[in-house]
């Protein structure tokens, strides 16, 4: 079966790390996303999306992500039950976070007055990049100043490539 969660939101607090007594890191993080039609009243409706990471992935998430920051989070839907401290059952529907990557540039964020960290994601199947040297980033997502690396192809050439 198919079970795939690709979301982007920006986080409505700051992460929550906490160690399973394996010593296991676990982060929690809730992503606040806009729908893309607006209500009756006008306005856009907001979901609200718990999401966890594990292990090194969770380290990642807890270090470079805070409140405010837009996150791509690829995951899968789970559910898990419990009983709480007056014998209740409890559900909890969350994201499983495979991918978590930033979802704007460090440029943008600032121009937006805050922190949008390196514009480094972390995969469950990667190791973790180093921020590198602010000389050493090139602005993600900025168009390339002239088209020189480019050739105007004729409209009148009769010659297929394949």
């Amino acid at each position: 079966m198919l079970n795939k969660a690709i979301l982007m939101g920006r986080l409505t607090r700051d992460p929550e790390l906490r160690h399973t007594q394996s010593n296991m890191a676990v982060c929690s993080f809730r992503l606040a996303i806009d729908r893309d039609r607006k209500g009756p009243n006008g306005e856009r409706q907001t979901d609200f999306i718990d999401c966890v990471a594990w292990g090194r992935q969770a380290e990642f998430v807890a270090q470079w992500f805070a409140k405010g920051v837009m996150a791509i989070v690829v995951g899968r839907i789970q559910s898990r039950q419990w009983q709480d401290q007056n014998g209740n059952n409890r559900t909890a529907i969350e994201v499983n976070c495979d991918e978590v990557s930033f979802g704007e540039t460090k440029k943008s964020r600032e121009a937006n007055g805050g922190y949008a960290g390196g514009g480094y994601g972390y995969d469950n199947g990667s190791q973790m990049r180093p921020e590198p040297a602010a000389s050493q980033v090139a602005p993600a997502f900025d168009l390339p100043a002239g088209d020189s690396d480019f050739q105007e192809l004729a409209d009148d050439d009769g010659d297929v490539p394949f």
